[in-house]
């Protein structure tokens, strides 16, 4: 079973960028410095694309190496950003951008998650903060706390 952590986001937007990117990004840079391989998935192409282009931004100190579903080296990048969870292996870690909720959340060690300030947003939280307590997983939440190296400025 996955340990999942929710994180709870006060803000909906940090520089223009919905407010879990810029934790999201947080997250994967923590990953990447731990060596864990971890896979972003993002809501659609279009999301995936956006949280792309947010990492490509990154202070040069701060770079992660990533690429989107398909792109990059053999076997992908420490971090893959996906809008798809098909053929998704070595990954011990998800960032769930999407609303929805990951198919076969087992086959990771941990999952973070967010819990927007958006009302609907939080609704749809709660609903995945269910299915994984019914299904087993160990939960637990924490509120956001984002660095000011995790975006730009």
């Amino acid at each position: 079973m996955a340990n999942i952590l929710f994180h709870l986001l006060e803000q909906q937007q940090i520089d223009q960028q919905p407010a879990h990117f810029a934790l999201a990004c947080q997250l994967a840079t923590d990953c990447f410095r731990q060596r864990q391989r971890c896979v972003v998935l993002a809501e659609d192409q279009a999301q995936a694309e956006a949280f792309d282009e947010l990492l490509w931004q990154r202070p040069t100190d701060a770079f992660v190496p990533h690429n989107l579903s398909g792109e990059g080296p053999n076997g992908g990048s420490p971090v893959e950003i996906v809008w798809q969870l098909n053929n998704i292996s070595n990954r011990s870690v998800l960032i769930n951008l999407s609303n929805q909720m990951p198919t076969q959340p087992e086959r990771f060690r941990q999952i973070y998650d967010f819990v927007p300030a958006d009302d609907n947003l939080k609704q749809q939280a709660r609903e995945r903060y269910k299915h994984y307590r019914a299904a087993g997983h160990q939960l637990s939440t924490a509120p956001a706390t984002i660095n000011n190296e995790t975006h730009n400025g």
